[in-house]
């Protein structure tokens, strides 16, 4: 089921711009910490792209790409987490992401289980790639689809539900 949504994309004149990516940004701390209280929660639930997917889908690629930089950033240099080693995979998943957010948003203006779920195959799949290409390991670069499989559920339902909120 699809549902036609209004999708916004300010500038970096606005201050709209900023206080969204705070807020995004803010998600993006809170919801990890409280996935790594669970054993390998954060593997297993991938929290870092959550709030990054609603962000690009909703408010455009400004938004979006700098939710999908700043986030694991300060993630990494206020918790430690990801680590310096996989930070390089998880900034290219993350702007991936965001690229393929708002491209499909702004294609289709519509809010659909499919739309939601090409993002995830999207960013995940060359995400995957890029980070067998730095690590040389495919095991290492399969991780998400070997443990992550139920974060990118969290992402796909979660997000639509959220996105369908639009008042």
């Amino acid at each position: 089921m699809e549902k036609e949504i209004r999708i916004y994309n300010y500038g970096f004149k606005e201050l709209r711009t900023y206080l969204f990516v705070a807020l995004f940004v803010l998600g993006n701390l809170l919801l990890p910490q409280l996935c790594h209280l669970i054993p390998n929660g954060g593997k297993i639930l991938l929290p870092i792209y959550f709030f990054t997917l609603i962000a690009s889908y909703k408010f455009g690629i400004k938004v979006g790409l700098m939710t999908a930089v700043l986030s694991p950033i300060i993630n990494s240099i206020l918790f430690g987490m990801p680590a310096l080693a996989i930070l390089p995979a998880i900034l290219t998943k993350s702007v991936i992401l965001a690229i393929a957010a708002a491209f499909i948003a702004s294609k289709t203006n519509k809010i659909s289980l499919m739309n939601l779920l090409a993002i995830i195959l999207i960013y995940q799949v060359v995400g995957t790639l890029a980070e067998w290409a730095m690590t040389s390991s495919f095991y290492v670069a399969v991780q998400d689809f070997r443990i992550g499989i139920p974060g990118m559920l969290v992402q796909l339902l979660g997000c639509y539900f959220l996105l369908k909120l639009e008042r």
